[in-house]
């Protein structure tokens, strides 16, 4: 099952933010920053993109959280290279492709990841992750996990799996909630849908989500204090977690707790009953919101862990994303597992 854009009506936001920096890159000493405008501090209207080819992690390829400009120009270029010759016309010649080639998803069309690396204060960044300094997740066991998540990839590649009722099936797959972790708790970027609006009323902080169609409604308290005393009971868990908000200054504090059990063991990020990720939004100028996370969770962590980047304005408007919900897609993966295992067993049967 796919995702597929569809014109919605336009809509927008009035929405938040501003405040102090949270960190800066490693070794590096804090460069001046201008305070955002008060009539920008806890205003932000439009849509907003976190497009770009970094991610959560660093990758080998680079041993610094601060990227140099001649690296960065280079990551732009083969960015650009990469899009160019994706989008070049089909040699027909070469033929159709074949039905077993199941890496082949997504055509050039669908894919909107970024021009280049993300920039943080105009400083490119090789990773979401500053702390720890490796940039990467402080994980007591990855694989166990992780392992879901992985199963799910191979299945989702192969075609191949148990598929014995339709809860087996990804949370992608059934049309749940973000395939890409973009609604978080821990906000990630995707190959395409990178596009939200933020918007806060009197009593309530959303975040509203072009992957999927997710929302995220946390109401806002005076105070931490009085924001924590109204979390839900544990036994609550809810998709994309339990979040609460309040304001420090011009930043716009979030909370989440008791995320889904099955989301937790189907992301990227996983946070489990103990786990608490607290999120910041600092309006820091015209075209920059600094988004930052600290994920604390003894359940899958050694210690706690944290991130930051900064959305910027997008061109456009927010998409439908329509989901194939109710279409055939899932009924036929189930009925072709169970043709699959009626084979087997006539094949079994006449071996005897």
């Amino acid at each position: 099952m796919t995702g597929r854009r569809v014109i919605s009506a336009a809509a927008m936001m009035t929405v938040l933010l501003g405040g102090p920096a949270f960190a800066q890159s490693q070794g590096q000493a804090a460069a001046p920053q201008a305070a955002a405008p008060k009539d920008l501090a806890r205003n932000f209207e439009g849509v907003w993109t976190n497009a770009t080819v970094t991610r959560l992690e660093r990758p080998a390829n680079f041993s610094q959280l601060a990227v140099s400009k001649e690296q960065a120009e280079a990551v732009a270029k083969a960015t650009t290279e990469r899009v160019a010759a994706a989008n070049r016309p089909s040699d027909l010649s070469k033929g159709a492709f074949k039905d077993e080639n199941a890496t082949a998803g997504y055509d050039s069309f669908w894919i909107d990841s970024g021009d280049g690396l993300m920039r943080v204060r105009g400083e490119a960044r090789s990773s979401f992750i500053i702390s720890p300094a490796d940039g990467k997740m402080p994980f007591k066991n990855r694989a166990k996990s992780l392992a879901l998540m992985n199963r799910d990839g191979v299945e989702y590649q192969s075609g191949r799996g148990a598929y014995t009722d339709p809860e087996d099936l990804p949370l992608r797959e059934r049309c749940l909630i973000s395939q890409s972790d973009a609604g978080g708790p821990v906000m990630l970027n995707a190959l395409y849908n990178n596009n939200y609006a933020f918007f806060v009323t009197p009593g309530y902080f959303v975040i509203d989500l072009e992957m999927n169609h997710d929302l995220r409604i946390a109401p806002i308290f005076a105070s931490a204090k009085e924001a924590r005393a109204h979390h839900n009971p544990p036994v609550i868990r809810p998709w994309l977690g339990d979040t609460v908000a309040w304001w420090e200054g011009d930043t716009m504090v979030t909370e989440t707790r008791n995320v889904h059990p099955i989301q937790e063991g189907r992301t990227m990020t996983p946070v489990s009953a103990q786990g608490t990720v607290t999120e910041r939004f600092t309006r820091i100028g015209k075209g920059e919101l600094l988004y930052q996370f600290t994920v604390d969770d003894p359940g899958h962590y050694t210690k706690a862990w944290s991130g930051e980047y900064s959305f910027k304005p997008a061109k456009g408007q927010i998409y439908e994303y329509a989901c194939h919900e109710g279409n055939y897609a899932m009924e036929g993966i189930l009925r072709g597992a169970r043709l699959k295992e009626a084979a087997t067993a006539a094949a079994a049967k006449g071996g005897e």
